[in-house]
């Protein structure tokens, strides 16, 4: 007897990260976007959205007095697949953000194959910046659209030890998407490989950052004002120091 292909599952918004002291009101979203296989038609794992919440505690607890609310999307499966491309996920949690929330902007932030689909899915209309950590980029493939990245905030963030995805890759396309979009920079990460592991804490601290200037219109800390201003190569070259989160004064 035949099987029965059994259906993706529908896209999910899981429910807003919380922390102490938050505004009650929501004055801006980041949406992250799991890492996961690169083609795979099965449900995502558990493991790949608990993987996120840390860094969503830490996004919520840096904004909470700015009416920040943090969402991990729940990918309808775990690799990018014909008719079932993450950044479509992206851009379904986007529209579901603006309907929970009205108009308020919005940031994709992914990591891998989320990385990717976060940079895809920045044509919506709600996002207004892009976090993408480590992306998969395929080698060989058609480049990467940039020119819908027009208008937003774009940071990469890549370990030069990434044995999954060649940094190379993501500096190519941060190369390409700033003659389209001056808004763009990328921080290397030295040593560091693609979980972005060894130098935590300064990633979270330049992620935190960037939210907090992108979606509520803060002061970036001096490196990542700089990486914007700089043109290439330097400010898609741009080393993300011992200590980042130490120098922050906001």
């Amino acid at each position: 007897m035949a099987q029965r292909a059994l259906p993706l599952p529908d896209a999910r918004l899981g429910r807003a990260v919380l922390t102490a002291g938050a505004a009650h009101e929501v004055s801006g979203v980041v949406l992250l976007l799991p890492d996961g296989g690169t083609d795979s038609l099965r449900r995502p794992s558990a493991l790949s959205y608990a993987a996120q919440l840390p860094f969503a505690r830490t996004l919520a607890r840096a904004g909470r007095g700015d009416g920040l609310a943090v969402h991990v999307v729940r990918h309808r499966n775990r690799g990018r697949n014909d008719g079932a491309d993450p950044s479509s996920d992206a851009r379904w949690a986007a529209d579901e953000a603006v309907r929970r929330y009205g108009d308020v902007p919005v940031c994709l932030a992914g990591h891998g194959t989320g990385g990717r689909a976060a940079l895809r899915g920045a044509g919506h209309d709600a996002v207004n910046s892009v976090l993408a950590m480590a992306p998969w980029l395929p080698e060989g493939a058609e480049p990467e659209p940039v020119k819908h990245l027009a208008g937003r905030r774009v940071l990469i963030v890549h370990g030069t030890n990434d044995a999954r995805v060649d940094p190379e890759l993501s500096y190519r396309l941060a190369e390409r998407a700033k003659k389209a979009n001056r808004d763009t920079c990328r921080f290397e990460v030295h040593s560091d490989g693609h979980a972005l592991r060894q130098h935590r804490s300064e990633v979270m601290a330049l992620a935190s950052d960037f939210v907090r200037g992108s979606l509520f219109a803060r002061p970036y800390a001096r490196p990542v004002a700089d990486a914007f201003a700089a043109p290439p190569p330097l400010g898609l070259r741009m080393p993300l120091a011992a200590g980042f989160g130490r120098s922050l004064r906001h």
